[in-house]
């Protein structure tokens, strides 16, 4: 009797042990950034993949912080709102983002050389490659 009691404990913790490893991982926290110490960290890698000049490096810090700033601007607006947006309104936010993306790289277009804004361009596409990446992986794990 002894012996098989301690045959179930055994088979019971062995299960249970196995069953920890089929969880999730859980995802690693990131420390949060506030918005000015992300602008500074995207400034300082820009600066450096660009190699900007001290005039560059004075507008491309102005226009990442009127950026933010229009961003906060958004996302307030949007906490506010508690209702579920109508598709009118999502298409009409949708517009109005990608009207702010296209500013945005006319006034990087003007501020950078021509080689330094095919180099941006790229590392945006790079970019995006990757927040494509991430959100295939979160849909399949959440799926």
């Amino acid at each position: 009797m002894k012996k098989l009691f301690i045959a179930a404990m055994l088979f019971v913790g062995i299960a249970s042990f196995a069953q920890d490893t089929d969880q999730k991982p859980q995802r690693e926290q990131r420390e949060r950034m506030t918005p000015e110490q992300r602008n500074e960290k995207q400034f300082q890698k820009l600066t450096t993949e660009l190699s900007l000049d001290a005039s560059q490096q004075a507008q491309v810090k102005q226009l990442l912080a009127d950026r933010s700033a229009k961003a906060e601007k958004f996302r307030e607006a949007r906490k506010d709102n508690t209702t579920k947006p109508t598709a009118e309104e999502k298409a009409a936010f949708k517009k109005q983002m990608e009207d702010e993306v296209a500013a945005n790289d006319a006034k990087m277009k003007s501020i950078l050389k021509a080689d330094q804004y095919t180099k941006w361009k790229s590392l945006q596409e790079e970019k995006k490659d990757k927040m494509r990446e991430k959100v295939k992986e979160y849909k399949k794990e959440n799926n």
